[in-house]
């Protein structure tokens, strides 16, 4: 009854229009109120401490990092690099949004900033060269999936939170999987391209490429300072944030000179308003965490789930497909907070890895941004393309399928993730 009442609430409100966040707050109160325990001061004093976590300051820092990135010329040079490197190939723009989706995700680690700055810079570039431009468009929005999971990754900060993991093991063990991702995606594009009439561009001469790679240099050096800091313990992931925000407006302010002290401002609210909308729904989803702990809702899933606890394998496989359906009508963040308490103790329960499950669990949830209806990173690409969102969902749908066939493939076989999680993390 009592997880009738919490689901009934929140796809209630859901269902009447009112914004994930208040429907959140909505079902934290119904719960209340059925389980007796209904507190205006226990509501605020959880509202308020639901965002007040030092961990959770990594998430404006790395918004503001991505928005002074895509700004200052960053974002730009890396898909320039990437053009130098591989443009002159058959499908090479492909190709190119590939390299620079996943050097863009070791920037900003937000799957909508990357989707939308190469749909401006590549999509066009993409159907002058000939092109399908709704397989185009298909291609960088699956790409955007990658942002989520190459760290640094906001997704990963709050499911490190929300589930009590160590951030910076999740972030060194996502590295590989979020590379077989786009392996995967690079197989795709080179079998749907392959009866494409395009003529590829002529290879760039290396004095070109050299310069192309001189000129990104700053902003390659980005995601190795990150890591390795993280690897060598020099910092934590929040301080991680404030490093590449603090980087990132010194290349973009005094190297490239791209961002002038007039568009700070601008810079500054823009990111403020993204990190004020995901940390307030942080927020309210920590006032139904903690009823949902109180009503032990997680015990009745585990006993719900019990008979998948002998076989880690057979229940990822079940917990994965859950979070697929559950992915098709909810974003990313509240997935994350809704799902994460109510699943680690049937994880814990099973014996498997807490920092596994949390990198396949994101993987998933980013999938879930370009699956249909609800898909975030759809529905950015299409508002970009000035397209159709049938037709952009019509063109993910061959990476949409590689990219759960990659994720399953994963779950098969978790020591592709778990051994190089090892190795990186000493």
């Amino acid at each position: 009854m009592t997880l009738l009442v919490f689901g009934g609430a929140l796809l209630g409100a859901m269902a009447l229009g009112i914004p994930i966040a208040f429907a959140l707050l909505a079902s934290g109160v119904a719960l209340m109120w059925h389980l007796d325990l209904f507190n205006t001061q226990i509501l605020a004093q959880n509202l308020v401490g639901g965002a007040d976590s030092f961990p959770l300051l990594a998430v404006p820092f790395f918004m503001l990092a991505g928005e002074v990135m895509n700004v200052g010329g960053l974002s730009r040079r890396i898909v320039n690099l990437a053009l130098a490197l591989v443009g002159h190939v058959k499908g090479g723009l492909g190709y190119v949004a590939i390299m620079a989706g996943c050097l863009l995700s070791a920037l900003s680690g937000s799957a909508v900033a990357d989707a939308a700055a190469l749909t401006a810079l590549l999509l066009p570039m993409m159907a002058q060269a000939g092109h399908d431009k709704v397989r185009a468009s298909g291609l960088i929005a699956s790409i955007g999936v990658i942002g989520p999971v190459i760290p640094p990754s906001i997704g990963l900060v709050i499911f490190g939170v929300a589930g009590n993991v160590s951030i910076s093991k999740l972030f060194l063990a996502a590295i590989v999987p979020g590379l077989l991702i786009g392996g995967a995606l690079w197989i795709t594009w080179a079998w749907l391209v392959r009866r494409e009439a395009i003529v590829p561009p002529p290879r760039k001469p290396m004095s070109e490429v050299a310069r192309t790679a001189r000129e990104a240099t700053w902003a390659l050096l980005l995601p190795v300072i990150i890591l390795v800091g993280l690897r060598m313990g020099v910092f934590t992931p929040t301080e991680a944030g404030v490093v590449a925000a603090v980087y990132a407006l010194f290349v973009a302010t005094v190297v490239y000179r791209e961002l002038k002290p007039s568009q700070l401002y601008g810079v500054f609210v823009s990111s403020a308003k993204t990190s004020a909308v995901v940390m307030f729904l942080i927020a309210a989803a920590m006032v139904s965490a903690w009823l949902i702990t109180v009503a032990n809702l997680p015990a009745a899933v585990v006993d719900l789930l019990r008979p998948f606890l002998d076989s880690p394998i057979l229940l990822m496989f079940a917990i994965m497909v859950l979070v697929i359906l559950v992915g098709t009508a909810m974003d990313m963040t509240p997935t994350i907070l809704i799902l994460t308490p109510v699943l680690m103790p049937v994880v814990q329960a099973a014996g498997i890895d807490p920092v596994y499950f949390g990198v396949m669990f994101i993987i998933n949830n980013s999938i879930g941004l370009v699956t249909p209806p609800v898909g975030t990173v759809l529905n950015v690409v299409a508002g970009v393309a000035r397209m159709r969102m049938d037709e952009v969902t019509r063109g993910v749908l061959p990476f949409m399928v590689a990219e759960f066939a990659i994720m399953f493939v994963m779950v098969a076989f978790p020591a592709l993730v778990t051994v190089p999680a090892r190795w990186l993390a000493g």
